[in-house]
């Protein structure tokens, strides 16, 4: 991308943090899971670490930290298109973490395009983590974040209404069915300090951002779906895990969560009752 966002490519960001016991005692509560007896700490506890810890006042209306073009500001302003989602990750995973465990986190600026689609003008922001323990790494990942300008008036809320259509898990290899309640939403947002108003603001997330109600977010889908995988294929199995957000999981609503063997892979998925996909994802042990 071309203008005054280029200084941004290749900004970094460091952050330190600690395996805290209670900490990962309350993400294992929150997914109702039982620890490793190892100490070792599952796949996906490392988005509850190094953290973005700005103080309350330096929020801006949508919850998350105001962003500005000065150079302690790790992402781009983007004023015009202040909605900001998580897009999609490609991680690998090369040793697990422990607890009690020193743990570190470089982030860097990859990339950032503008792109022009069906809803109107998108920033694509690509951001490298890479979180080390004290045995050196441990998660390298791939982060792709898109901002978009606010919906404008007499769009319908997103996603659509639920269709007479239903969730048929066919051949998976494994299934489960739950319904993320405001409670999940509300743990899972203090577990990894997310204040975005759309998992808890309901008039926020409709009257500001169009949602049909609060929206799930898109690591908590994830981290269900690592949580499937561990339950069929064993704590820490994954070499590598990628996922892209589809559509808005609703809180309230039933999620369906599959896996099934696809060549020498797996396939993984989250889906809406009506059978609408709401995250597609594939792994490798």
């Amino acid at each position: 991308m071309s203008g005054p966002w280029q200084a941004w490519i290749g900004r970094e960001e460091r952050r330190e943090d600690r395996v805290d016991p209670g900490h990962f005692a309350r993400w294992c509560a929150t997914l109702d899971r039982i620890a490793p007896a190892d100490g070792t700490v599952p796949q996906g506890f490392h988005w509850c670490l190094c953290l973005p810890d700005a103080p309350t006042a330096a929020l801006g209306p949508d919850g998350h930290p105001l962003r500005d073009d000065g150079p302690a500001s790790f992402l781009p302003p983007l004023p015009e298109l202040p909605r900001r989602m998580w897009a999609s990750s490609k991680l690998a995973f090369h040793q697990p973490l422990r607890v009690g465990e020193a743990v570190s986190r470089r982030s860097r600026v990859l990339s950032i395009t503008a792109k022009s689609g069906g809803s109107g003008e998108l920033v694509f922001v690509e951001i490298e983590h890479e979180t080390e323990g004290e045995r050196g790494l441990a998660v390298r990942e791939q982060q792709t974040l898109v901002y978009r300008a606010p919906p404008g008036p007499g769009t319908p809320p997103s996603p659509p209404a639920l269709g007479d259509g239903a969730f048929d898990p066919g051949v998976c290899r494994a299934h489960r069915a739950l319904v993320p309640s405001e409670t999940l939403l509300f743990r899972y947002s203090a577990l990894t300090f997310n204040s975005h108003r759309i998992h808890y603001d309901l008039p926020y997330a409709a009257g500001a951002e169009n949602y049909r109600g609060l929206v799930v977010h898109g690591p908590l889908t994830a981290s269900l779906l690592l949580d499937l995988a561990q339950r069929e294929l064993g704590d820490n199995a994954l070499k590598s895990f990628a996922f892209r957000g589809v559509s808005p999981a609703i809180c309230g609503e039933m999620l369906h969560l599959m896996l099934r063997s696809k060549d020498a892979a797996f396939e993984l998925g989250a889906f809406a009752a009506d059978g609408r996909q709401v995250m597609s994802a594939s792994a490798s042990v």
